[in-house]
């Protein structure tokens, strides 16, 4: 059996088209949006909206974590638009879909990323597209259990949750073979961003779950430059699956 495993498309549908060429199953553990590229301040939706100039802005201050500096900036651009901030953003990112739904082999197994709106997911998965959140599948005989969203940071991104409703997800797996979530185990060689210089917000209860069901893998993203991309917990393997939006090469898992 051979799984290819995604994470953090944020627009890319070309390669996600790709993705599952030669696997059994594609796996999306989420962020399918591009709202702003650190790398590229031309793209994404933000830079669509109010030009290049002003997305270098907002990325500087939110490197220097000057966060309600960033809000500030958000607010006065918003204003300035002639129609309100939720209906350009949801038509912006119902564009996205469109076209990253269409992208998914059959079959796919998806899960949803810190920056999605899990609300229009149902509009645009496909018969041959799974979504799963606190659920699990069985694959060639392993047990996948998937966790969407991430936890509450200042970002205030749109699918963030408090610790007790995330942890009551991975509890409501029980025992799982491959443990699947968007945002990693709170382990500080898997949270830091190397390039951002800053810890990611991980998961207590992932790596609780881990400690207790010792799963032979999680398997996870959100964290595009990290410290470690991979490491042993116990006889667990933990693996940031990479950041498909720049490296467009699915993590393959085989059994």
């Amino acid at each position: 059996m051979r799984v290819h495993v995604v994470s953090d498309v944020h627009g890319n549908a070309g390669d996600l088209a790709k993705a599952g060429e030669g696997a059994d199953a594609l796996i999306c553990l989420g962020d399918l949006v591009l709202f702003l590229d650190y790398a590229d301040h031309s793209r994404g939706i933000f830079p669509d909206l109010f030009g290049a100039e002003n997305a270098t802005r907002l990325v500087e201050l939110r490197t220097a974590r000057r966060f309600d500096e960033a809000r500030d900036l958000g607010r006065r651009l918003w204003a300035g638009l002639d129609v309100d901030r939720d209906t350009a953003i949801e038509a912006a990112v119902r564009r996205q879909y469109a076209a990253l739904f269409a992208a998914f082999p059959t079959p796919t197994y998806a899960t949803y990323g810190n920056v999605d709106i899990p609300r229009l997911w149902p509009e645009y998965a496909a018969p041959g597209t799974t979504v799963l959140d606190g659920q699990r599948i069985e694959l060639g005989g392993l047990t996948f259990g998937f966790v969407g969203g991430g936890l509450r940071t200042p970002m205030r991104t749109p699918y963030e949750i408090s610790d007790e409703e995330y942890a009551a997800k991975v509890e409501a797996l029980g025992d799982v073979d491959v443990l699947c979530s968007h945002i990693p185990p709170d382990v500080p060689e898997l949270t830091y961003d190397t390039v951002a210089r800053r810890f990611e917000r991980g998961s207590r209860a992932l790596l609780d779950a881990i400690h207790r069901v010792r799963p032979r893998y999680a398997l996870f993203g959100h964290v595009h430059q990290p410290l470690a991309r991979r490491m042993r917990i116990a006889s667990t393997e933990c693996v940031n699956v990479g950041h498909f939006a720049s490296a467009g090469r699915p993590y393959a898992l085989e059994w």
